[in-house]
């Protein structure tokens, strides 16, 4: 059992080295060795994304560091996805993400989409571009328990206006909400947002606030 910790340690060092070779590897090492998926997600890969986030909030890590780091993340979930959706493991919620029509930023919400996988939920990213209807038809489809939209356009962050509404008018009472650079907490009231976020990090604090209600 030591031996099998100190693998996961060794894992959860890979990820915060950002490290994407070694923490699929490892990943990969592991589950070959027949440990529990859901052990390998909660005692070394979630873990170290909360260490991560921890770091970017405090300035210790900045917005490139973290970017290396969530491609490590995304290395190991590749792994363990398919096998976590086939056990018992239950994700902590549903969150359906996706950029605004005329906008094809996704940076930032690649970003939120890894820190909310890593933080224990299922994520469904339906791209950049994203018209109402799409937004509409992916909250009917997947059923989730919170939609995220982004923007990084002033020009296109108007929209997600749009999105709501139409959302609101098709019955669907969800929390959505909104994120991106020139997004701040008065402009999410006044397009009847849920709420906003200022980073990524963030993001895991307000959906967890939001689904504890």
């Amino acid at each position: 059992m030591t031996e099998i910790h100190s693998a996961l340690g060794r894992l959860k060092e890979s990820l915060i080295a950002g490290d994407h070779i070694a923490t699929a590897g490892q990943t990969t090492a592991l589950v070959e060795q027949g440990i529990d998926p859901t052990m390998i997600l909660n005692e070394a890969l979630l873990p170290g994304m909360q260490l991560i986030g921890q770091r970017f909030r405090n300035g210790e890590y900045f917005l490139p560091d973290v970017l290396v780091r969530a491609r490590a993340m995304k290395s190991a979930m590749a792994v363990l996805e398919p096998l976590l959706e086939k056990g018992e493991y239950k994700a902590r919620g549903t969150i359906v993400i996706g950029t605004v029509k005329g906008d094809v930023h996704d940076i930032g919400k690649n970003l939120v989409g890894v820190m909310l996988r890593g933080a224990g939920y299922r994520v469904v990213d339906i791209g950049v571009g994203c018209s109402d209807r799409t937004f509409l038809e992916a909250v009917r489809t997947h059923h989730p328990d919170i939609l995220g939209m982004s923007a990084l356009l002033t020009t296109t962050m108007t929209y997600m206006k749009t999105v709501i509404s139409t959302l609101r008018a098709a019955g669907e009472t969800l929390p959505i909400i909104i994120g991106g650079a020139p997004i701040n907490a008065v402009f999410a009231e006044q397009v009847g947002a849920t709420g906003t976020a200022r980073n990524a990090t963030d993001v895991v604090e307000l959906v967890s606030s939001i689904l504890k209600r």
